[in-house]
């Protein structure tokens, strides 16, 4: 159901005229019927030819123009009303400059009390409002002079309404649904229940939602539009939705309800455009209050390519409260001491790096705004370089990019990851010259080391292109490899021929002659099997080890094992230990078992 909403100087008839619309008096608080003017947000809705509507019906007083802009935050098209007995009012110009900067495009003027005035003045009214709104996106729009007391002109007015709602086209889902909170109330016996437009996706009975900005999760137990309840709410409609799992005090207005990747933000890069009523208002030192959805928060601006903004031109805004915000979210910012609408404005990059980055980006991520979100995407990577899928997501309603350098939930542009390799070369090359004696880096320190995620860099290594190998766990250049001087392969010979001439009473490790890096490399290429401290074998010793099994009966003692393998206790407790960690032996007090026999014989070590 698309949203129509209402706006205009205070006491122009646009109450008078949605009940005329819609058959319902859209003021709910008994002070705005006394006074006579819309306080809060009213909604009614009807029937426009197909089009089934709802209105939104906000205020006109200054004093109210924070709930004006909380209405028309999720609007499809726009009734923009003037009174023809008074003609432009200053809430009319600013409510303009809402529609303007929110870049609502579409919609119909209607010229209202055409019954208090004469034909001429009409007329004169209807050429004024031509000249006011040229040079913003309500240029061009239909002007219908209407009086809902005599009711002339109301049928063009439907059917006006009717043509702009067709040009708008159906409210787009993207199966990102979210609904800004514009009421939060609790019903006795149902609990609370928040109201706001839904855009974006669909709702369903049932469905777990995330309260941002505090990411309070909620399910929704029923749902109500337009006074009827239902399994489902589509985009573009008026939604009442019945939460479990909250109250009421952790949801306010501007609170937003959403399923699906949503990411707050505290700095935002924005074009910002300024209202042509206080040109040049907005500049670096400033209190400004920045309006998005149904709230409004404080804001700094930086603005980035001027010292005033007197033209379009970026902006960095930083925000005292986190919000999810994304690439192409619009936006208001009003400024607190003159207390008008200043600048309207469209988010760019929800999260840029700092602001230097903002300004060298800007251009680019403003000429990719309009084409779609692939193509924010694509320029929000170009920009970053590296970030996440679920970050990317999430900054822009689901763009994808096609052709980068994916790996776990990191991706990267290819020439961020030709980058990230070259310096995964360089560091790789930096350990080897450090460690000569070493096999490789690591993958957990490598990966540190780069400030890489470890899954990252395992993809990066195992490109075909890389030059680098990866094997167990550790990182070498592909050319590289260990190299043993002639005493260091001297000392391996002369400790190999002692473990042999020892049999399986192995003498201590710190006896063999190598060096301690020479020592650890034989482990790691399996030449050497530590089992105890200070105690290795070689591979074929214990291959005899698991032979001997055989020679044991089962519950055997250590001293029993011991005197089988004639060793010494030094070396049958680790060993014990080695074979029950292998299970090949499992231990039940002071005895063991053999859990299973040896493979039979190919050879053997000669143990004495």
């Amino acid at each position: 159901m698309p949203i129509v909403a209402t706006a205009g100087h205070v006491d122009h008839g646009k109450s008078t005229l949605v009940h005329a619309l819609t058959g319902r008096d859209p003021d709910r608080w008994e002070e705005e019927k006394r006074r006579g003017l819309t306080i809060d947000l009213g909604f009614a809705w009807t029937a426009l030819g197909p089009h089934h509507v709802g209105f939104v019906d906000v205020p006109g007083h200054e004093r109210f123009i924070k709930n004006m802009l909380a209405g028309v935050g999720a609007v499809d098209v726009a009734l923009f009303v003037v009174a023809a007995d008074e003609g432009w009012m200053p809430q009319t110009e600013e409510h303009l400059a809402v529609l303007d900067g929110l870049g609502i495009d579409r919609g119909v003027i209607a010229l209202t009390r055409t019954d208090l005035v004469d034909p001429d003045l009409v007329e004169l009214a209807a050429a004024e409002v031509a000249e006011q709104t040229a040079g913003t996106t309500l240029a061009g729009w239909p002007v219908v002079a209407v009086s809902p007391v005599t009711g002339s002109g109301m049928d063009e007015l439907r059917d006006r309404l009717a043509a702009a709602l067709d040009a708008a086209g159906a409210p787009p889902d993207i199966g990102r649904p979210r609904m800004w909170v514009d009421r939060a109330f609790v019903v006795g016996g149902a609990g609370l229940v928040v109201t706001g437009t839904l855009t974006d996706g669909v709702l369903h009975r049932g469905d777990t939602v995330t309260l941002w900005p505090d990411a309070m999760e909620a399910r929704i137990r029923t749902i109500q539009s337009h006074e009827t309840e239902s399994e489902s709410v589509a985009p573009g409609s008026r939604a009442a939705l019945n939460l479990v799992g909250l109250d009421k005090a952790d949801v306010e207005r501007g609170t937003m309800l959403g399923r699906g990747a949503f990411r707050t933000t505290r700095r935002l890069l924005a074009e910002l455009r300024p209202v042509r009523s206080w040109p040049g208002a907005v500049a670096d030192r400033g209190a400004y209050h920045l309006h998005a959805g149904t709230g409004h928060w404080p804001v700094s601006v930086r603005l980035l390519a001027a010292r005033k903004l007197e033209a379009a031109s970026p902006a960095v805004l930083q925000l005292a409260t986190p919000l999810p915000l994304r690439a192409g979210d619009r936006f208001i910012v009003r400024e607190v001491g003159r207390r008008v609408v200043v600048a309207g404005g469209v988010v760019l990059d929800p999260a840029p790096a700092s602001i230097s980055a903002a300004r060298d980006s800007a251009a680019a991520l403003s000429a990719a705004a309009t084409a779609g979100r692939d193509a924010v995407a694509r320029t929000l990577l170009d920009v970053r370089g590296i970030t996440t899928t679920s970050a990317l997501d999430a900054d822009t309603g689901g763009g994808r990019v096609a052709d980068a350098f994916t790996a776990s939930d990191v991706v990267m542009t290819r020439a961020a990851a030709a980058a990230s390799l070259d310096g995964l070369g360089t560091l790789v090359s930096e350990y080897h010259a450090a460690n000569p004696k070493r096999p490789g880096i690591p993958l957990a320190t490598l990966a540190s080391s780069a400030r890489l995620d470890p899954a990252v860099v395992d993809v990066l290594v195992r490109s075909p292109d890389s030059g680098l190998v990866l094997e167990q766990a550790v990182v070498r250049r592909r050319d590289f490899g260990v190299e043993w001087s002639p005493a260091e392969d001297a000392a391996w010979s002369a400790a190999r021929a002692a473990l042999h001439e020892a049999g399986l009473a192995v003498p201590r490790s710190s006896s063999l002659g190598l060096s301690r890096e020479h020592f650890h490399a034989l482990i790691r290429s399996g030449e050497l099997v530590v089992v105890g401290e200070d105690l290795a074998y070689l591979p074929e010793q214990l291959d005899a080890v698991i032979r001997r099994l055989d020679d044991l009966g089962d519950g055997f003692t250590v001293a029993e094992f011991r005197d089988a393998l004639c060793v010494t206790r030094r070396q049958a407790v680790p060993l014990l230990e080695w074979l029950d960690a292998g299970g090949w032996t499992s231990r039940r007090g002071d005895v063991r078992t053999v859990r299973r026999r040896p493979p039979p014989a190919t050879g053997d070590v000669p143990t004495r």
